[in-house]
């Protein structure tokens, strides 16, 4: 049997439940600790998914014995504190997307999990998920052709009041920062580094971004069209062409079960791509092969890359003048 893995969780959000409900699907996992301010929901927690025990602070849950990676699911703000604690303690990490605030940021996450040769991985959820490793495969065939051309959307109607976390700019708020990333990662992901972006937005009555859009050139020339919105239910499909063809991950690029391949010749076909469990079960077997590799990264979803990413986040948010307490830290 695979050496057991022992998660903790830290936070008890929506986005924790959605992981903590993942690990039951990933073999090997065992959810052995959950950490969060408030012990009453720490406990709750940890009753409700069979956590064999809870912490009513994230500093126990990180000096916690018997942990060997922790989940980082606390609000985008709380994410480079978190793990720079996690990191300090021994501990590997997946720290869920956006990575960290900025830039900065990140910088210093990653320098530490460096210096203490400790795992350290974005929960960059869809890039592990098997559409996007179908759609991968497709280009490495050439049947479309070379890749020249991605459009990406993720979008719908956020109908929540102004204190709600997307709408809040102390929570980390805006459409960039919690749907602008999907199509951002996937795109860098198929046609490689980011050279430049330009970007626009509508700004919301908080101050933050409710709807972006951004263009971007990578390496070798090829071009990607992102956008992201809390004002209008798009389709949320990602499309990658070349001079022969394109490839298409369906409804909900981020939860796609299949992909279709369009040709020149008129051909048509679709591929069926089933994920594991809630979608979240594929990054954390990754994860968890990597621990147990001993590698300090995931090769599909290196640091390098993370950093990059962020510091394109970074170029957008001052392009649209979209500023967070983070930055002027």
């Amino acid at each position: 049997m695979a050496e057991t893995v022992r998660w903790g969780i830290l936070g008890t959000g929506k986005i924790s439940r959605a992981f903590a409900n993942a690990l039951k699907d990933v073999p090997g996992a065992v959810l052995a600790a959950v950490g969060s301010r408030s012990p009453d929901k720490a406990a709750a927690f940890a009753e409700e998914f069979g956590a064999l025990a809870s912490y009513g602070s994230c500093e126990l849950l990180a000096q916690a014995e018997g942990i060997d990676l922790i989940y980082i699911g606390t609000p985008h703000p709380e994410h480079a504190g978190n793990a720079l604690m996690a990191l300090r303690a021994g501990k590997g990490v997946l720290c869920e997307k956006p990575f960290t605030m900025n830039l900065r940021e990140a910088e210093q996450v990653v320098t530490l999990a460096r210096s203490k040769r400790l795992f350290l991985m974005e929960a960059m959820w869809t890039r592990y998920l098997p559409a996007y490793l179908e759609v991968k495969r497709i280009l490495a065939s050439g049947e479309i052709g070379t890749p020249r051309q991605v459009v990406a959307d993720f979008g719908f109607a956020a109908a929540f009041g102004p204190e709600h976390r997307v709408f809040n700019p102390d929570l980390g708020g805006g459409a960039l920062l919690d749907l602008g990333i999907y199509p951002l990662s996937v795109a860098a992901g198929l046609l490689g580094p980011v050279l430049e972006v330009r970007a626009q937005a509508q700004m919301g009555p908080t101050g933050v971004d409710v709807q972006t859009g951004f263009t971007l050139k990578h390496e070798g020339g090829a071009m990607s069209v992102c956008s992201c919105s809390f004002l209008a239910r798009s389709p949320a499909e990602l499309t990658v062409s070349g001079e022969r063809g394109q490839v298409r991950m369906n409804t909900m690029f981020h939860r796609a079960t299949s992909v279709t391949v369009k040709l020149e010749d008129g051909s048509e076909r679709t591929i069926e791509t089933p994920y594991l469990g809630n979608g979240y079960v594929h990054e954390a077997i990754e994860a968890q092969r990597c621990w147990r590799q001993g590698l300090l990264e995931s090769p599909s979803m290196t640091q390098d890359e993370t950093l990059a990413l962020m510091g394109v986040m970074d170029e957008i948010r001052r392009q649209i003048g979209l500023r967070y307490a983070a930055d002027r830290a």
